[in-house]
């Protein structure tokens, strides 16, 4: 009688870029089908879009525009820039929710590349931003955003939007690989967002009205870069700038920049803590 003690399937096998492509995109479906067993995510995604909009338009609109339809160039663009920073960490959450779990563990004994679940998630998350994006600009739509410019004009904001939402994601896997609890992800999400979104053009031109301190951070903040270069692509100008004199490029690649920023600090580290922990 032998005993043969199998080796460990993979572990010892390089995994070409092409195989590692594939994983990820199976990956990546596994994190979208499990929407059919937790059905509240997709609630989620779709109702609290649909109620920030109406929250906002309704409540805030006529206090600060004079008019739910006047603050709808405004609101709309900010609101999907505000709506995808939140969306983005909900990767930390799922991550840290599949790390507490074991799932990791029982990828790491599969013959798959180790950046396939990593990337798997961040992509199918990447799939519910479009999702919830659709959403905001369907409800915006219905009660009163018009596209002013094109709407070829939006293949060119949602690709902006997303390459954005992916760079900073960055910082919401590395917040998820960090902490020992999904709870606590959301706690220092919400704390790193809500001060980046409200000291931002989101829901307000900024104004004289503030203190230059205040000023200063509004005007160079990414949130804000990224509601003007969407606001020049749907309605033809950023906030403040009626007359559409400012062109699209100069917010979009600000924008850009910070998110390339932001990964090139937040990508070594989340890979650093990847390999350390999982």
């Amino acid at each position: 009688m032998t005993t043969a003690t199998a080796a460990r399937p993979g572990l010892a096998t390089r995994v070409t870029p092409v195989e590692a492509f594939r994983q990820t995109l199976t990956l990546t479906w596994r994190n979208l089908v499990q929407i059919k067993h937790n059905p509240m995510e997709l609630v989620d995604l779709s109702i609290q879009p649909i109620m920030f909009v109406l929250l906002f338009a309704y409540v805030f609109g006529p206090a600060m525009a004079g008019s739910v339809s006047a603050y709808m160039p405004i609101l709309i663009p900010g609101i999907i820039v505000q709506n995808a920073l939140f969306a983005s960490m909900t990767t930390g959450t799922g991550l840290n929710a599949d790390v507490g779990k074991g799932v990791f563990d029982r990828f790491r004994s599969l013959p798959i590349a180790r950046s396939a679940p990593l990337a798997g998630r961040i992509l199918a998350d990447t799939v519910k931003q479009v999702w919830s994006m659709a959403i905001l600009l369907g409800v915006g739509l219905l009660i009163g955003f018009r596209i002013e410019t094109s709407w070829l004009n939006l293949v060119p904001a949602f690709l902006l939007l997303l390459a954005f939402a992916l760079l900073f994601s960055w910082a919401s896997v590395f917040i998820g690989l960090a902490v020992d609890a999904p709870e606590k992800v959301q706690i220092f999400g919400f704390t790193v967002i809500f001060p980046i979104t409200f000291l931002s053009n989101a829901f307000i031109p900024v104004s004289d009205r503030y203190p230059g301190w205040i000023r200063t951070i509004m005007e160079n903040n990414p949130v804000s870069k990224l509601g003007d270069a969407l606001r020049g692509l749907l309605v033809g100008h950023p906030v403040g700038n009626p007359a559409g004199d400012q062109p699209v490029g100069g917010p979009a690649l600000t924008a850009l920049l910070w998110g390339v920023a932001i990964a090139a600090v937040f990508i070594p580290l989340s890979l650093r803590i990847f390999r350390r922990n999982v």
